[in-house]
Formats: structure tokens, sequence, C-alpha cells
């Protein structure tokens, strides 16, 4: 049996009335393809919307730094 429902307050509640055994074990599949809401600071800014004012800001970088830099980290093997 599918039953739909929603979350109010951190509840499941079924949005057709079900009656259902007290006790009963129940299994909540969320759907595919749902977006996570984002995690936010105390700000509403998201960690990636933070960081943002840090790109293009590297210089005197080689030019194969994006693809090769586990080797400039690490010294492993270049690519």
């Amino acid at each position: 049996m599918i039953c739909r429902g929603h979350v109010k307050n951190g509840v499941v509640v079924l949005d057709d009335t079900v009656t259902l055994p007290e006790g009963l074990a129940v299994q909540v599949e969320l759907p595919a393809g749902e977006p996570e809401e984002p995690v936010l600071d105390n700000s509403r800014q998201t960690l990636g919307r933070k960081l943002l004012k840090y790109a293009g800001k590297a210089v005197g970088l080689p030019l194969d730094a994006a693809r090769n830099h586990d080797h400039y980290l690490y010294g492993i093997p270049k690519k």
C-alpha cells in the first residue's frame, strides 16, 4: 500500500484518511529527484555562496594546476 503525505512540524501527516493499527512499523521513502534544502549559516548564505568571493583570486599557478593539483599538493606523478 502506498500512502502519500507531507511533513508538518517534523511529523509525517498522511494526505488521505487512512486507519492504521497503533504501533505499525512503516517505511518512509523519499521521492527521487526531490532537492534537499541547502544548509544556510546565520546570514542565510550557503557555503558555496560564501566561497565565491575567492573564485578567480589565485595568481601565479602553473597552467596545469587544476589537472595536476595532487601532484603539486602531494607529489604524486602528473597526469
